[in-house]
């Protein structure tokens, strides 16, 4: 098992090095210089959106913020908890950096993937929307061997990214606050991931669109106290994580210490990891929103980047920075790592912190694994159509058994190999449509002026 652990720890490090980090950096520079700044001019008015009034000619399966909602389901998992604290423990407080600025270009990236879900969606035999990188890359551009080698790779992410990490972080938890055995942990797991996944995306959205943002706003306000009880600390753990990610970050304690490009890779993987901005996945549940335009939901689910890495995993950061505890061992002599490290920073201050910490991933896993399965099967149903799609769902609950007693590092090094890989194909797509994404967005912001100057006209003569 070890060398098999080492030899996917070397494909990871081949894979998520200069060229690809590059690659994804530079694609969401050049998207945000095509588009204009899209994501930052238009940023209030998506908010706006994300609670408006749905369309009377809106088409779609679920509501714009189910879609969102489902979106930061897959987003808002390990990542913004386990992925944040392995991140700074290998990479330094510097990761935390790279981390924003991977996500505010990212938010460029996700716009352009969503436009394109919506507008290259289909109905499918059961009348659900299907869309994705995969059906744009074969309606758009006619690639059918890319669009197959995208949903292939969706699959093995769907089943590790979504579904081995989750669990395994779950388990992982569970055991350390609970001392409860991994493997009852995953068959509780999957008996409630396969309850919900049955009856499809509608429940999975309203699932989601209940628990996503009660966790995520109980996490945050734990967050908050904490930082306000070391509030004296706070410029201190934002120079050291702006100088770090230039500099790298010495070693103190346990800490061996982290160079600029460590907190590089980390901060740019975790935030892959922790917003999908690249993956091109979550553009999946952006098409089955109900929508009148493909620019309006595209922005839309882009908020999910700035909520799920700028929002979330922040928070998460700073607490481990402003607490010190980033390099310290456990009572066993253990370096304190992913969620045994997030509990401790949070149990330091907070009466049942580590409940609050463990109770809150257990959570956003739990969503995150019930999106994933969305994913995953809208890949199967493009390879091989709509048949035994239950024996899809089922099959996919059944994994959670075995992730929730996989080491750790296996579990994330197979997430970020499928995650690396699914990169390439996507964003070749986005490229190559940008175009597309151009034209679809000149449309939908006249759109948007036009609403503009209705709303100023009614208002002047509600003031008459």
């Amino acid at each position: 098992m070890q060398e098999l652990a080492d030899a996917l720890k070397n494909i990871k490090e081949i894979l998520w090095s200069a060229p690809l980090l590059l690659f994804l950096l530079g694609t969401g520079l050049y998207l945000t210089y095509f588009l204009n700044g899209v994501q930052f001019r238009y940023l209030f008015y998506a908010f706006q959106q994300v609670f408006a009034k749905q369309k009377t000619d809106a088409k779609g399966d679920i509501s714009h913020f189910e879609a969102l909602m489902t979106s930061l389901a897959g987003a808002i998992g390990t990542g913004t908890i386990v992925g944040v604290a392995t991140a700074v423990t290998i990479g330094g407080l510097g990761s935390i950096f790279w981390m924003w600025a991977t996500a505010f270009l990212s938010m460029a990236i996700k716009y352009a993937e969503s436009l394109l879900a919506v507008k290259y969606r289909e109905k499918d035999k059961r009348g659900e929307m299907a869309g994705g990188p995969m059906y744009y890359i074969h309606k758009g551009l006619g690639w059918r061997w890319m669009a197959t080698l995208f949903a292939s790779l969706g699959m093995v992410a769907a089943l590790t990214t979504g579904n081995l990490v989750q669990a395994n972080s779950i388990a992982d938890a569970v055991s350390h606050v609970w001392s409860i055995d991994p493997l009852f942990t995953g068959l509780t797991l999957f008996f409630l991931t396969t309850i919900v996944i049955i009856f499809g995306v509608k429940v999975i959205g309203q699932v989601a669109s209940i628990l996503v943002p009660t966790m995520a706003l109980l996490y945050v306000i734990a967050a908050l106290y904490i930082l306000m009880i070391y509030y004296d600390q706070l410029l201190p753990a934002f120079a050291l994580i702006i100088s770090s990610a230039w500099q790298g970050q010495a070693a103190t304690g346990g800490f061996l210490g982290a160079t600029a490009m460590m907190a590089l890779q980390m901060g740019v993987t975790r935030s892959v990891f922790s917003n999908e901005a690249g993956l091109g996945i979550s553009s999946i549940a952006a098409a089955a929103a109900q929508t009148d335009s493909p620019g309006r939901q595209a922005l839309i689910t882009m908020t999910g980047a700035l909520l799920s890495t700028v929002l979330v995993c922040t928070m998460t950061g700073l607490v481990l920075a402003v607490t010190h505890l980033i390099g310290t061992e456990a009572a066993n002599g253990t370096l304190l790592n992913g969620a045994a490290l997030a509990i401790a920073a949070f149990n330091l201050h907070i009466w049942g912190g580590e409940y609050i910490v463990t109770i809150g991933l257990i959570l956003f896993a739990y969503t995150t694994i019930l999106a994933w399965s969305y994913y995953g099967e809208k890949c199967y149903e493009f390879l091989f159509g709509e048949k035994f799609i239950f024996l899809y769902r089922f099959l996919f609950g059944l994994v959670v058994i075995p992730g929730a007693v996989l080491k750790m590092g296996t579990a994330w090094y197979l997430a970020d190999i499928s995650n690396g890989i699914m990169i390439i194909p996507n964003l070749i797509a986005l490229i190559a449509l940008r175009k597309v994404v151009y034209t679809e967005t000149a449309i939908f912001l006249k759109t948007v002026e036009r609403e503009k100057i209705k709303k100023e006209i009614e208002e002047k003569k509600i003031m008459k």
